[in-house]
This record gives structure tokens, C-alpha cells and sequence, in this order.
């Protein structure tokens, strides 16, 4: 964002911060606070603490030692991220329609050398291969409109988990270790719920997979849809597998059909989808940038079997949607999902299709807000960068959607990225951050179950 810009916006930004940020303690703590998230939407490549001090200083025109300042506010003093990210959380709630999506997702962020904390050779899909990096596990809210991430959490390696000296040097709180992402997953779900957020929860194979999780996911009562591989199991929904065996009156009574037993082997969904190539047919599910999206998809209710084969009961109903582009030899892309049973093919497939959001997300915070941008080793100073990128990139938001609604009410929606005086412009990061809603509202639209729906 330009210079100009951004003094049109102090006002306002003040004014958010005042709501967001009471938690942070002294006066002092949240003037540095509104400080650094101006740098990180100043303009400039990187959105380190040594660059952004720098901008800052010839802007405000002070000999203010401001890289020292900003660095004891991210890395040393003790502020709590978790109430700001909480506030957060109810801010977006009390903004944003309900009904929308919780995606569960992760990103990397490429690093040098192995002291920056959580840091290892890992796979990074940003990367989109094994490399040194950081991963983080985030949430975001998404409507057909807006999307928001509202909270992170940084993956710990087992190495790490397991290097007391490795630990404490990085600041690593006592009692947080390894744990699998797709559990990480769970504990960002809780803390939204918490704060009252509500939706349909979607998230990818690395997370569908977990048998553990969808359960999870069941248990909390959340709606949901999730990528699976094309080796996970099903049964269909309807198989007889006998009555549970009466108890003996040795041992422990029957849980399970005595048909299941070990051996008992099940399809995977990816040769459950190829072997049902008539069911097949052609759906849109949005307008993209470049026309209509489209492919062919087919969906079956089934019971995910996983363990059947070790004598596991299998799990409850539920759909599963297969993907199999023309021109394909086989299909691409399985997703289960627990939508009611009289969904409709476009509900499920729009549902599950939904996930397109958390890149333009993550495009923007990364490379307009610097978000793997920290140089900083300890886990305080990243919880800390991270805390103020969600701000900033909400802040956007709000300041992009007072733009449309102004520009609506003089009748020339067309105008809004033209807005000046800091709302968003072309060339602004304001006016950046209105790309998720460029594919208009009904692109994340979760129709409703059963609905009569039309393909384009």
C-alpha cells in the first residue's frame, strides 16, 4: 500500500486496533502494534522487521531507533497472541454471514540454516516437495464473498519435539510437542467453535485421511467434507454384514457383525470410482476467472471400511464424490463428506470444490504482508509475526468491503477499486485483497440439500 494510502487509513486502523488489541496491556505495547502492522501494508518487498523499520522511519520522519523497538515488541515482549486471535475470531463472526466454510489447510515457509523454530526437511506443498521449512496448520472462514484466516499453528517435527535443548533454545513452551497436523486441525476447530464460529469444515487428503479425524470431526457434530487418497476403503452404505454376534457370557460381549473379520478385504475409492464409469456426469460448480469450472463427478452413499481387513467395524454412512476429468484415464480426485443424504450431486460437488479460497488467502498474506517473511528464530516472535498478519490482512478486508459499500451507494460498484483517500486502489494492497471475491457470491455458496440445481 502507498505511503498516502496508508495515512488515509490511520484513522481507522486506530480505531480497529483499539477493538482488536486491548489484551496487548500498555499504551506503549499498542502503539508498537499499530506500528508494525502499518509496515507490513506499507508497500516494499520484504516485510522484515529491518526494511519495515526503515519505511517507517523516513515516513513518520523521526530518528526513532524503530528496528530496535520493533524488535523487542515481536521477539521479547510477552504478550499473549491467543486473546488477540480470539478477538479475532468474534470480530469476523459478528462481520461475516454465517453458514460459510472453515478450511483447514498448511503452507510452508522456506527457510535457511535450523534454528529457526519448528524448522526441517520437510514436505512443504508451497514448495510442492521435500525442502527447509517452517509448516503451519491454519483456519479460514471463507463465505462467497470474503475470506479470512483467523489462526495458525506451527508444526512441531518429531526432532524437534524430542530435543529438550533444541526446545528451550527456541522458546518452545513446556508441554507442546509433536503433534500430527490433522490433530493441530482439530484444536484450531475447537477454539473457533469456542469463539462461535460455525460452518462446513473442509480440508484435504492430508487430513481426510485420518480415520481419526472425520470420527473427530462427527463427534463435535460438525457438517464436513474432506479429500481422501484413492487407497482408503469403502463399503456400500447399505451392505449386510449380519447381526452383532449375542454375548457368550465369556469374555467381552460382541461389538461388531461376525462378518467382519481379518482378511476381509474392500475396495479403495479410486477403484470404487473406476469401476462405475456410467455413473458419471458433467458438473459446473463455479465461474472462474477464465469461464466456467467444470468436470465430471459421480457420488454414492458408502461406509468408509478402513481396518475392515485387521477385523474393524466400518464407519457410518456417508458420501463419497469421485472426480474423473474428460480426458482422464482414471479418476483424479475422492472426497467423503457428511452432507444429509438427500444432497444433491452440484450441493456435494459445489461443497466440496470449495477449498480454491485458501490460495488466493494465502497468496495475498504472503506476498502483500510478508507472512513468511519473519527472521526471527523463537516461537515467541513467530506466534507474535503471525498474530499481526491475520490483523492486517482482516483490516484489508473491512477497508475493501466499506469501499464496495460506498461505492454502491453512489451507484457505481465499478468505482470501489478506484476509491481513494485509502480505500482501496488499484494499486493498494486494499485493492489486492478483493480478489477472493472476484468469482462473485455464489462461488462458495453451499446449496441447499435436495435443491433442484442447474449446470451451465
Amino acid at each position: 500500500m502507498k505511503a498516502a494510502d496508508l495515512a488515509g487509513l490511520r484513522g481507522r486502523l486506530a480505531e480497529f486496533l483499539e477493538e482488536l488489541t486491548p489484551d496487548l496491556g500498555r499504551a506503549e505495547r499498542r502503539r508498537w502494534a499499530e506500528t508494525y502492522i502499518r509496515g507490513l501494508l506499507l508497500d516494499g518487498d520484504r516485510k522484515s522487521v529491518e526494511p519495515m523499520a526503515a519505511r517507517l522511519a523516513v515516513i513518520d520522519g523521526t530518528a526513532r531507533d524503530y528496528e530496535q523497538a520493533l524488535q523487542q515488541f515481536v521477539n521479547q515482549s510477552p504478550w499473549d497472541e491467543r486473546p488477540v486471535r480470539d478477538r479475532l475470531a468474534r470480530h469476523v463472526v459478528a462481520t461475516l454471514p454465517p453458514g460459510g466454510f472453515l478450511i483447514l489447510d498448511d503452507t510452508g515457509f522456506p527457510k535457511q540454516g535450523d534454528r529457526s523454530v519448528g524448522v526441517a526437511r520437510q514436505y512443504s506443498g508451497t514448495l510442492g516437495k521435500v525442502g527447509n521449512c517452517q509448516v503451519a496448520v491454519t483456519l479460514q472462514y471463507a463465505t462467497g464473498r470474503e475470506v479470512c484466516c483467523l489462526d495458525a499453528a506451527l508444526f512441531l517435527p518429531e526432532a524437534w519435539a524430542d530435543d529438550r535443548a533444541r526446545r528451550a533454545a527456541a522458546g518452545v513452551p513446556e508441554g507442546v510437542g509433536h503433534e500430527p497436523k490433522w490433530r493441530q486441525g482439530l484444536g484450531l476447530l475447537a477454539r473457533a467453535k469456542a469463539n462461535g464460529l460455525s460452518g462446513v469444515v473442509l480440508a484435504d487428503a492430508a487430513y481426510g485421511d485420518a480415520t481419526e479425524f472425520r470420527a473427530e470431526l462427527d463427534r463435535e457434530g460438525w457438517t464436513w467434507a474432506v479429500g481422501v487418497g484413492a487407497g482408503l476403503s469403502v463399503l456400500p452404505a447399505d451392505v449386510d454384514l449380519g447381526p452383532v454376534p449375542p454375548p457368550s457370557g465369556r469374555g467381552r460381549p460382541p461389538k461388531r457383525p461376525a462378518a467382519v473379520r481379518a482378511g476381509l478385504k474392500a475396495p479403495g475409492v479410486g477403484a470404487w470410482c473406476a469401476a462405475r464409469t456410467g455413473d458419471f456426469r458433467r458438473v459446473t460448480w463455479r465461474e472462474g476467472s477464465r469461464g466456467k469450472m467444470r468436470s465430471r463427478f459421480a457420488a454414492w452413499r458408502v461406509r468408509p471400511a478402513h481396518g475392515l481387513s485387521a477385523g474393524k467395524a466400518p464407519g457410518p454412512a456417508c458420501w463419497l464424490v469421485g472426480e474423473w476429468p474428460e480426458g482422464e484415464e482414471t479418476p483424479t480426485k475422492f472426497f467423503l463428506s457428511n452432507l444429509p443424504p438427500a444432497s444433491s450431486l452440484v450441493a456435494l460437488v459445489r461443497v466440496a470444490k470449495s477449498r480454491w479460497q485458501v490460495e488466493h488467502c494465502y497468496q495475498q498474506m504472503k506476498e502483500e504482508l510478508g507472512l513468511d517473511h519473519f527472521e526471527g528464530r523463537s516461537w515467541r516472535g513467530w506466534q507474535h509475526h503471525v498474530t499481526l498478519v491475520l490483523l492486517a490482512y482482516w483490516f484489508l478486508v473491512l477497508a475493501r468491503r466499506e469501499a464496495e459499500a460506498d461505492a454502491q451507494k453512489k451507484g457505481c460498484p465499478g468505482q470501489a477499486s478506484r476509491k481513494s483517500g485509502g480505500r482501496s486502489n488499484g494499486s493498494s494492497s486494499a485493492g489486492r485483497a478483493a480478489a477472493p471475491s472476484a468469482a462473485g457470491p455464489s462461488s462458495s455458496r453451499i446449496p441447499t440439500p435436495g435443491a433442484v440445481e442447474t449446470n451451465g
